[in-house]
């Protein structure tokens, strides 16, 4: 397993209906709902996130394919827009996307960038079983804890809170081996190295003991 990003996205929420900060590698933003839900407008809302960022992603993987191609188009626009409906009790989501040049593009050119379009990375993404885990870290007390330590660092283990998240051991498999007896090998890699990997637990099964 290889995480898309070396940091996560990070968000939060305060009282102030319904504005959230947005961190990511090189800087932030807002997001909000519209007036008529409650929200201040002041950024864009959940599903106009979603449809930018299959816009934006078509509009690269175009732009990218057009400069191999070394084929003169100047401007790419794209329009994205969602309906959802109910079909024999599910629901069925449909996002429409439309592609077109405010200048005059061959019909041949047009054609195979629609082929192009559907092959971005956030289309395959969409168009593929998608799974959201989701994890929460609690505190409670009086858990078991195990501990593995040497002489530079403590690891601590909490099974009962341990939610198989899996980042541990396929992210720096030489020190967590899941198939081990004494699964924590904590001479298998630097301190720094495990102490990194251990704040990446989301659960709060590991955590590092101070020595």
């Amino acid at each position: 397993m290889k995480y898309k990003f070396e940091k996560p996205v990070n968000a939060g929420i305060g009282m102030e209906k319904y504005r959230c900060t947005i961190t990511w590698r090189n800087g932030g933003f807002i997001a909000d709902e519209p007036v008529s839900q409650g929200g201040q407008d002041s950024g864009p809302d959940p599903y106009t996130l979603l449809l930018s960022s299959l816009a934006s992603c078509t509009l690269i993987t175009l732009r990218m394919y057009i400069e191999r191609k070394g084929w003169d188009i100047p401007e790419i626009r794209v329009n994205t827009n969602m309906y959802s409906e109910i079909k024999d009790g599910n629901t069925i989501t449909v996002i429409d996307r439309d592609i077109y040049f405010p200048q005059p593009v061959p019909d041949d050119q047009k054609l195979r960038l629609q082929e192009i379009a559907k092959a971005c990375p956030i289309s395959k993404i969409l168009e593929n079983q998608v799974s959201v885990r989701t994890f929460i870290q609690r505190d409670p007390e009086n858990t078991r804890k195990i501990v593995y330590q040497n002489e530079t660092i403590a690891v601590v283990w909490q099974p009962e809170l341990c939610q198989h998240a899996t980042r541990c051991w396929k992210e720096l498999p030489q020190v967590f081996r899941p198939k081990e007896k004494k699964w924590v090998d904590i001479n298998g890699a630097p301190a720094a190295q495990i102490t990194e990997q251990v704040y990446r637990c989301p659960s709060g099964a590991l955590t590092i003991e101070k020595k």
